[in-house]
């Protein structure tokens, strides 16, 4: 018998905020420092939450913001800002 395999895709498993925050958390533990998993999760958080509607909320096109998010993306402070805003988040800073 041949097993079969599927891929495994985050979004289907982020539902609610709680979710989202956890995994960022999670996120921030993990990342080297050059921002490439942070980008990733928000950008999974946003596929998760309709990605077209969020980048109608902060003002810019489906294309852009996915690409702002992507692994070569490089989404400045202030669009960086606008989606975490957008997805009911705020960002604090702790020690």
């Amino acid at each position: 018998m041949i097993e079969g395999f599927s891929r495994w895709d985050v979004t289907e498993h982020i539902h609610t905020e709680e979710d989202a925050r956890l995994y960022l958390e999670a996120v921030f533990e993990e990342d080297r420092g050059d921002g490439l998993l942070i980008r990733a999760a928000f950008g999974d958080i946003a596929r998760a939450r309709h990605m077209s509607q969020l980048a109608r909320d902060i003002g810019m096109t489906r294309e852009g913001l996915c690409k702002s998010l992507s692994e070569n993306g490089n989404p400045n402070s202030n669009t960086m800002m606008k989606v975490i805003r957008a997805l009911g988040m705020r960002l604090r800073v702790a020690s």
